[in-house]
């Protein structure tokens, strides 16, 4: 074909970290510590709720309702409710997406226009920028700081957003601001304070606040998750997107929603429409019935809400020690699925040429890779290209991952520091 192939609303969109690294991982059969998805199962009664929906009638292999099947946005919105305190209407303020990712694509496709500011806190999901350049905006970024660099004890609650750097990023062109709380990949989870200055700039600005709360129930150390949509003034410009994946530790069921009031929601709905359509049954359906249990058993121990991060705060423990053990200084997540680490104090002796062009930190995990057949991702991949430099020492870990897993990695760190 003569003419340009493709549009150059993706002109920079095609390289992606996971893409790379999941195949690098696989290539020399590394123990894969990268990719943020459980390699166990999700709980016995959404298993048997969903093995339920798919051996019932012909309805359960259909299309359902395009917006959200009706069982399950009835009981997000009956769940959710309670949590914002909000009366949530489940036909007109709840959409149900392909995942979370969906959610985010639908909200900026829909709210976004050509030549729109969209303030992205550091570090953030990758496919945030993407989804606000292919929509036209341009992507303004602000980073969490560490508040006290050199100690050795550090949490994710010790990195903060400048209320004054924030503050000056706003402009008459600024349409939104993005937060992921829990944070991926650093794990930090906002402060009641921190979520109030946010919103006082928001509703000062008449700015929307896309909220990514994936992780929502991985609490640890007594953090509290609180939702910026619950706070005065912001349930009418608030997007809260979700995941029935991170929820209920099953992401290739691809569950997600987002959740807001009627006049932003039936926006995103007509994309929606006019892209993926529906969602399917089945995987709906087990998922009301998962909240619909949950929403009985909140708060208690046999909340699966509870007895997750429960299990996970241990898995945390055990691999922020054994990084410890080689030199390696964890960052102990608030919340979430992933530790952060600073290898700045690991003196490596890169023998790729080929990574020489490439940041600190992808060298370091290419070398992890494939000389002690360890897979993590590079945090400096969840940075703008303008503060890159300044994050490019730290590499990203998942620890929700079997026992066994976690066992083998333990092992390859123990014979790294034998061998050190």
């Amino acid at each position: 074909m003569s003419r340009q192939l493709a549009t150059h609303r993706t002109d920079g969109a095609d390289k992606n970290v996971w893409v790379e690294f999941t195949q690098l991982a696989a290539d020399y059969k590394a123990v894969n510590l990268g990719q943020g998805f459980p390699d166990f199962s999700p709980p016995k009664f959404v298993k048997e709720a969903f093995c339920e929906a798919v051996n019932g009638g012909p309805s359960m292999h259909q299309y359902t309702r395009a917006f959200g099947h009706l069982p399950l946005v009835k009981s997000l919105a009956k769940f959710f409710s309670r949590i914002v305190d909000h009366e949530i209407d489940p036909l007109e303020d709840v959409l149900v997406t392909v995942g979370a990712y969906q959610a985010l694509f639908s909200a900026f496709q829909a709210l976004v226009n050509k030549g729109d500011e969209v303030i992205i806190i550091e570090p953030f999901f990758d496919c945030y920028q993407p989804m606000v350049t292919m929509a036209g905006g341009k992507p303004v970024y602000v980073p969490l700081r560490p508040k006290v660099e050199g100690n050795t004890n550090q949490s994710s609650g010790d990195w903060v957003l400048s209320a004054e750097e924030l503050a000056s990023k706003i402009t008459p062109r600024t349409k939104a601001i993005v937060i992921n709380t829990p944070n991926n990949p650093l794990g930090k989870v906002y402060k009641t304070e921190e979520l109030q200055m946010i919103a006082d700039l928001c509703i000062k600005h008449d700015v929307l606040c896309i909220s990514d709360e994936v992780y929502e129930w991985l609490m640890y150390d007594g953090a509290k998750h609180v939702k910026i949509a619950s706070l005065p003034g912001m349930w009418d410009r608030t997007i809260t997107v979700g995941s029935a994946g991170k929820t209920f530790s099953a992401t290739g069921w691809k569950v997600g929603w987002a959740i807001s009031s009627g006049h932003i929601i039936e926006h995103l709905k007509v994309i929606h429409q006019n892209t993926v359509f529906d969602c399917a049954t089945a995987a709906q359906e087990a998922v009301a019935r998962g909240f619909e249990r949950e929403y009985e058993l909140f708060g208690t121990p046999e909340s699966y809400f509870q007895q997750l991060p429960a299990m996970l705060h241990h898995k945390r423990k055990k691999l922020a020690s054994c990084l410890e053990s080689v030199g390696l200084q964890p960052i102990m997540p608030e919340g979430g699925y992933f530790m952060i680490a600073d290898v700045s104090s690991i003196k490596v002796d890169f023998n790729d040429q080929s990574t020489e062009d490439e940041p600190y930190d992808f060298r370091f995990v290419k070398w992890l890779i494939k000389e002690k057949g360890l897979a993590t991702i590079p945090v400096s991949a969840f940075y703008s290209p303008e503060h890159r430099k300044d994050f490019d020492k730290y590499i990203r870990f998942c620890f929700v991952k079997k026992d066994s897993t976690l066992d083998a990695a333990e092992d390859l760190l123990r014979k790294w520091r034998i061998g050190k």
